[in-house]
This record gives C-alpha cells, sequence and structure tokens, in this order.
C-alpha cells in the first residue's frame, strides 16, 4: 500500500538583530530527518538593525527552502502572525531565533544550552517557565489543558491557527501588553481542542549570560505581571469594582514579597531572589488593572480575539504612558 506523503511544514521563525546566531539556528532545522520536500522555513525579519536582512538574503539564496519576510511592526507576535498568513504548510511550527532543534515539526522539551556556566541560583530557581524551559522527560501527554506549550517549539494545525485569530499580542515599545502563545492555546482549548506534548522531540534553548542575573529575572516577573492580567481580565471581564480590589490586593502583595525576600536574604536563602522579583510581577499586575479600569481603549484591546485578519492588522495600540491612543 502506498503510503500517504508527511504533512507540509512551514516552519516560521521571526527574528531581530540576531545576524550572528541566524545561520546555526536554521541550520539545526535544516539538518532534520524530516522529507525535504515537506517542509519550508519562513524568516520574519522584525525591523531589525543590525545585519539580520542580509544574513536572511544569504540562508534565502543557500537554502532554497527559505523564504524571508520582513516585519515592520515591533512585536513577535506580528511576526508570527505575517508569517502564517504567507505559509504554505498544513502544520505551523513557530520556534525563535535563539533555538537549535533536534527534532521538527512537534511539541515537546525544550532544555538549557547554557552559552556560560550558570549560578548555582539559576539551576535551583529556574530550569523552568522563567527561561522557556519545558522538560517532561520521555512521557507522551495528551490533556485537555495546556502542558507548556511556548511558541518557541510549537507545532499547530493551520486552520485551528487562523480559527482561534492568531497569536495574542505580547510586547510594544519593548513593553508587554498581553499573553502571547498564552492566549492563542486558551483559544484553541475553547475551539475543544487538546494538546499533546512529546517527549522525544527536543529543542535546545540557548541561554546568553544576560539571562542569568538578577536583572533579567526581574524583568522577566515583571513581563508576566502584565501578561497575567491581560489574560484574568479576559476569563472574567470584571467590573469597575473588582478591578479596584485586585489592585488594592496586588499593592500589598508588593509590599509582603518585600519583606519576605529581605527575611530570606539574611537567613542565607536563595529563593531571596525569586520573592524580589515577584515585587515586580505584583507591582506590574496593579498597573496592568489600573489602565483597565481607567481606559475603555485598554479594555476593547485586552478582548481582541482576531489579531490576523480584518482589521486586525490596522489596530493600535494603546499608548502605554498614558492608557490613550
Amino acid at each position: 500500500m502506498k503510503q500517504s506523503p508527511r504533512p507540509f511544514v512551514s516552519v516560521i521563525i521571526p527574528t531581530y538583530n540576531r545576524a550572528e546566531r541566524l545561520r546555526a539556528t536554521v541550520e539545526s532545522f535544516i539538518a532534520q530527518q524530516y522529507p525535504s520536500d515537506r517542509f519550508e522555513i519562513i524568516l520574519v525579519d522584525n525591523a531589525s538593525t543590525d545585519d539580520t536582512p542580509a544574513e536572511i538574503e544569504r540562508l534565502a539564496t543557500e537554502f532554497p527552502r527559505i523564504r524571508g519576510l520582513v516585519e515592520q511592526r515591533r512585536g513577535a507576535h506580528w511576526a508570527r502572525n505575517a508569517g502564517a498568513t504567507v505559509s504554505l504548510g498544513e502544520i505551523l511550527y513557530f520556534t525563535d531565533d535563539e533555538m537549535k532543534a533536534d527534532i521538527a515539526s512537534v511539541t515537546g522539551r525544550v532544555i538549557p544550552r547554557w552559552e556560560t556556566e550558570p549560578p548555582v541560583w539559576i539551576l535551583e530557581h529556574c530550569r523552568n517557565a522563567l527561561l522557556s524551559l519545558n522538560d517532561r522527560g520521555d512521557a507522551l501527554i495528551v490533556s485537555d489543558d495546556d502542558p507548556g506549550v511556548f511558541s518557541c517549539h510549537q507545532a499547530i494545525l493551520r486552520d485551528v491557527f487562523f480559527r482561534a485569530g492568531g497569536f495574542n499580542p505580547d510586547t510594544n515599545a519593548g513593553e508587554f501588553v498581553g499573553d502571547n502563545e498564552t492566549g492563542l492555546n486558551i483559544k484553541v482549548r475553547k475551539l475543544g481542542y487538546r494538546f499533546a506534548y512529546v517527549g522525544e522531540a527536543v529543542t535546545h534553548h540557548i541561554i546568553p549570560a544576560s539571562r542569568m542575573t538578577q536583572a533579567y529575572l526581574n524583568s522577566r516577573f515583571a513581563d508576566q505581571g502584565y501578561c497575567d492580567s491581560y489574560t484574568a481580565y479576559r476569563e472574567v471581564r470584571p467590573g469597575a469594582f473588582r478591578l479596584i480590589r485586585r489592585i488594592a490586593a496586588n499593592g500589598l502583595l508588593t509590599a509582603a514579597t518585600v519583606s519576605k525576600a529581605m527575611a530570606l536574604r539574611a537567613a542565607g536563602n536563595s529563593r531571596w531572589r525569586i520573592d524580589l522579583a515577584r515585587l515586580y510581577y505584583f507591582r506590574n499586575r496593579a498597573r496592568y488593572d489600573t489602565r483597565l479600569l481607567l481606559h475603555e481603549n485598554w479594555r476593547e484591546f485586552a478582548l481582541r480575539d482576531d489579531w490576523i485578519t480584518h482589521d486586525a492588522n490596522t489596530t493600535s495600540y494603546p499608548n502605554h504612558r498614558s492608557g490613550t491612543e
């Protein structure tokens, strides 16, 4: 019996100022065992200011399976959505420009490749979602709930991606304003679909020294604060009274976590680093909820589902300083 051809896969890689590292990522996908006539690689330059555009041209000339695309609107979600729009694949596989793949086209383990020896406290507390890592071993997991699917190692059926409205926003002018793949996965779940984790599908996340610092951890928690407030608002659509209560509660938690961090540090417990970072998390939860409370355009922005079609591509962000357009 003649076997059906494998699904055609579009590997979509948004990139910004990664000229020196992009080739290593691309070559790791070119070297995969998946049939060469059954996948394409779409490199989306997200308005880079270094040599990335020229590097994409060189790669596209060298490897016929590569296509280059420019997305001027800053934000990885814009780049991913733009790549999906021009893709040909039945399955869309999203990854980042700092990944190296062992197996492509499925979701699975994301394990670290440290650029330098990590501090002990990083190994103790950050070998997890804080560095976009996901290692559940070699198991096969099929679940109604998201098992930790990050956009750096995510395959999705094309029609489901577009029905869901694509990735929600992540950043605007360097500041998180949405929940990116978390929001996409929630929308996929609401459409009635399930999730899978395949432990044999492995990609390596390159972790630079700059991500092994307290400053990065603080920033990571701050971003998560904005992200979680956006997600929570979409989930229950709270009114003004509930938003005010949340703002007050997060203000109290900000003060409490500082005290806890100081006590842990005095006791020599490295967990103080996590609690110090939580300060920025609770602060930004309060900030985002304040924007939602005061500005209708932020509420409208948070409730949008479709970030691909119709007027979604021309929608401006609310100004993250003043709350206005």
